[in-house]
């Protein structure tokens, strides 16, 4: 009986590690199926599994998720760990960019990493990290397309200084995208325009941290992102609560939650004349309150109970 033969186009088996290739190619491994049926189903699992908090152990998490939700447009600089490569005078988180690009080099060699985009996989760190890395080594003054991050590759925690402080600045509009006149291409033109038209005004609290306020057309809004556990923030919204001290004074109601990457984030409805300055002594009160909620060691009561379900029913899942 004849001996089969190896098909001509199908690798040789490679030892160690094997190496992504496109989905439908053979599988470096040798095994004669396609990538995505043999070693690729690995790589995309890992590809695909959620991280809750993708922001944990960043400096600043509730802001991340803050500006990756929540806030029209807002900058940070970033500190990368190692320091800026050659011929990149900085890094600067950015809520969105035009066009949505992921990212965007500009003349100078500068950096603008966009955190409202699309993600190619379940971590969200690692796809931003992933975008970052390219964003360094793209030629300035062009923006960094969309790409598949690897599974293994870093994740933020690995690519920026923990030490650093996170420090967002609100902004009333996305006039920051223009600080190379050779990106205002008519097409980024109209994106600012249309960005600038549906933006929210919103400002970050000083006395408070994650705390943004937020005008729309029926009334304001304050949320505030919050780093407590899910369930022990739930038990202190409802001694709150069913006390009546959730509210951020007259006019005022805790309305619920939304649910952000891993962490909680109340909201408040305000009187449309009520700003964001009008906030600040009131949401410091409210954080004290919530403190000694918080640090209670008593079972909830019927009455909290009931708080307690309102709140949980009353919340949005954003991501």
């Amino acid at each position: 009986m004849a001996k089969k033969r190896r098909p001509q186009n199908q690798p040789k088996p490679v030892t160690g590690e094997v190496p992504v290739v496109g989905a439908r190619e053979p599988c470096p491994c040798g095994s004669g199926r396609r990538y995505k049926a043999c070693h690729g189903r690995a790589a995309a699992q890992a590809a695909t599994e959620l991280v809750r908090r993708p922001f944990e152990g960043l400096p600043g998490e509730c802001d991340w998720v803050a500006l990756r939700e929540l806030v029209p447009a807002a900058t940070v600089p970033l500190t990368l760990r190692d320091g800026l490569p050659e011929g990149v005078p900085s890094v600067t988180l950015a809520t969105v960019l035009p066009m949505a690009w992921p990212a965007l080099r500009r003349d100078n060699g500068a950096v603008l990493l966009g955190v409202q985009n699309d993600t190619a996989t379940g971590d969200l760190s690692r796809d931003l990290a992933d975008v970052l890395t390219r964003a360094l080594a793209t030629e300035p003054g062009n923006p960094v397309p969309s790409a598949r991050t690897a599974p293994d590759g870093p994740r933020l925690q690995d690519l920026l200084d923990l030490s650093a402080p996170f420090e967002p600045e609100v902004h009333e509009g996305f006039e920051f995208w223009l600080d190379d006149a050779a990106q205002a291409t008519p097409e980024v033109t109209a994106s600012l325009e249309r960005a600038n038209e549906a933006a929210m005004p919103t400002a970050r609290l000083s006395g408070v941290t994650a705390a943004y306020w937020c005008r729309t057309p029926e009334k304001n809004h304050l949320r505030w992102v919050m780093p407590q556990a899910e369930d022990d923030l739930l038990d202190g919204l409802a001694r709150l609560h069913a006390a009546g001290a959730s509210s951020l004074g007259e006019g005022t109601r805790l309305v619920g939650s939304f649910r952000a990457h891993g962490l909680t984030v109340p909201v408040w409805d305000l009187p449309g004349a009520m700003g964001a300055e009008e906030c600040e002594k009131p949401a410091t009160a409210f954080g004290e309150r919530l403190a000694e909620a918080l640090a209670s060691p008593a079972p909830l009561t019927a009455d909290e109970r009931r708080a307690r379900s309102g709140l949980t029913n009353r919340q949005i899942t954003l991501s």
